[in-house]
């Protein structure tokens, strides 16, 4: 084994980041919080958790509010979620099935999260696209 990497793949703790910022992350691939940032941070699984606030959706009806996904997209994008415990799979006994997703209260509390992100981009959007503006404008000078 290298010196300096861990028995464990998933095990991103101990590592020594000298003077850096004790908040960072580890950002090796195989660290399991760059995981989760990986699975909770893509623009599917925001949708979802944003959609399922304080109610239950069937597939059909998630996918109808989620402009451009996939069937075969949600449906990873569902089980992904409910193996990290932040979607509830409910399966009712009638034919045809009748299955409804849900926040659990660990989703739950990502939305709110997801919530602060939200109104963040509402407040800074008009100087995120100025921003744009500039940098487009300069990047066809340079052209």
């Amino acid at each position: 084994m290298e010196e300096g990497t861990s028995k464990s793949p998933s095990n991103c703790a101990g590592t020594d980041y000298g003077d850096t910022d004790p908040f960072q992350w580890d950002t090796r691939e195989d660290c399991q919080v760059r995981q989760i940032l990986d699975r909770v941070a893509d623009k599917w699984s925001l949708l979802v958790i944003a959609l399922l606030e304080n109610r239950r959706l069937r597939f059909t009806e998630l996918r109808r509010e989620i402009d451009g996904v996939s069937q075969r997209m949600l449906t990873v994008t569902l089980r992904s979620l409910e193996r990290d415990g932040l979607v509830k799979r409910t399966v009712h006994p009638v034919v045809p099935p009748r299955v409804e997703y849900e926040l659990t209260p660990l989703g739950g509390t990502l939305h709110a999260t997801i919530r602060s992100l939200v109104t963040w981009t509402e407040a800074h959007q008009e100087e995120i696209a100025v921003a744009r503006e500039d940098y487009d404008r300069r990047a066809a000078r340079a052209v």
